[in-house]
């Protein structure tokens, strides 16, 4: 299949063509960007992906003859994924640049060499598997972020809703709230350090220990009694205590070389490197909580009061909730807009559920 000559374009077709070249040219950018952030392979592949996004551009330029003195500007996605992939994490402009690289317009243009057509759907896969990376590196701590700033926005709204609707004054509201962010980042804290302690223990205590290796070889073992496990089976005394000897002395001989062999420690050190430092951990719960618990208390701190500071407070965590959950869609490839109702919807229901059972069983009445 061959792509038609470019004889006589028309207007629409020149207009076309300049179009894909200001979008090759804004993707090449997002790539070389990308690119050099990262080493090794990853900085590989992008710029190989670059390159082809080059090679795509000079197959424009070829047909309209070089460079126009006007073209129009790229669109709002690949200028914003331009823009991102200069200041923020590439796992984030990779899963937006894998969205965008699904629908290639090439399936339709005419002017588009196989080739091309060709490159874009590589190109998807390519871009898939390193966002696939990303997500990989990603998901642990970003599970524990989410699931902490999430905690501190559900529980602490759940908390001011009750203490708020009952009429106190807005003091006890605030100092509520206050009390119930430090209670819960200080639980996260302290759980997160004794969780990640532990771990650290019981790694250390399952690991390898030299002594007995150093010493087993060295027992005075009477070779007579180990003969008698094989004179009770009915063998006869020279040969059992023949073959208790040479039992024995495979046995040491294999303790003993144990003994002198190096001792490998990669896979201990990199059982605590995965597990990280207790005290890291403890101090990012601790602020990943608060985070999130600050928000619902932010209208009380700021003079508001009554059923206005309730609403500001539903409004600023159900922002939030949003946004949470809507980047929790973005990083997993699902839309956006269901992943951020349905954290709203689970975070709005928790504190609702909490505040009625508050109610049923007279915290209302503090």
């Amino acid at each position: 299949m061959t792509v038609p000559a470019a004889t006589n374009p028309t207007a629409a077709d020149r207009r076309r063509w300049a179009r894909h070249l200001v979008e090759e040219r804004a993707e090449g950018t997002v790539y070389q960007k990308l690119a050099s952030r990262k080493t090794g392979e990853e900085r590989e592949i992008l710029q190989s992906l670059a390159d082809a996004e080059r090679r795509h551009e000079q197959h424009w330029l070829d047909l309209l003859g070089g460079e126009p003195e006007r073209l129009p500007k790229a669109g709002i996605r690949s200028r914003l994924l331009a823009w991102m992939a200069g200041r923020f994490g590439s796992i984030f402009v990779l899963v937006l640049a894998q969205s965008a690289e699904a629908r290639s317009p090439y399936d339709t243009e005419q002017y588009a060499t196989p080739a091309m057509r060709a490159d874009e759907k590589i190109h998807h896969e390519v871009v898939r598997g390193l966002a696939a990376r990303g997500r990989r590196r990603l998901s642990g701590s970003f599970r524990a972020a989410v699931f902490g700033a999430n905690d501190g926005l559900v529980s602490n709204l759940a908390l001011v809703l009750g203490i708020g609707a009952t009429g106190v004054s807005s003091s006890l509201v605030l100092f509520s709230g206050i009390a119930g962010l430090l209670a819960g980042a200080l639980s996260m804290g302290a759980g997160e350090f004794v969780s990640v302690r532990s771990q650290r223990e019981l790694l250390a205590s399952t690991e390898a220990n030299d002594d007995a290796a150093h010493s087993a070889g060295d027992l005075d073992i009477d070779v007579n009694e180990l003969a008698l496990v094989y004179r009770a089976r009915g063998i006869g005394e020279s040969e059992a205590l023949e073959r208790s000897r040479r039992i024995i002395t495979a046995a040491q001989e294999g303790v003993r070389r144990a003994a002198t062999a190096p001792v490998r420690t990669g896979a201990a050190g990199s059982d605590h490197d995965i597990i990280g430092s207790d005290w890291t951990a403890a101090i990012s719960s601790f602020f990943l909580f608060a985070s999130g618990a600050i928000i619902p208390v932010l209208p009380w701190i700021f003079g508001l009061q009554g059923v206005t500071a309730i609403v500001v407070a539903l409004v600023l965590v159900g922002i939030s909730l949003l946004a949470t959950g809507a980047m929790v869609g973005i990083l997993s490839g699902g839309p956006p807009l269901r992943r951020a109702l349905r954290q709203l919807a689970i975070g709005f229901g928790a504190a609702a559920i909490t505040y009625v059972l508050g109610l049923v069983f007279g915290v209302g009445a503090v």
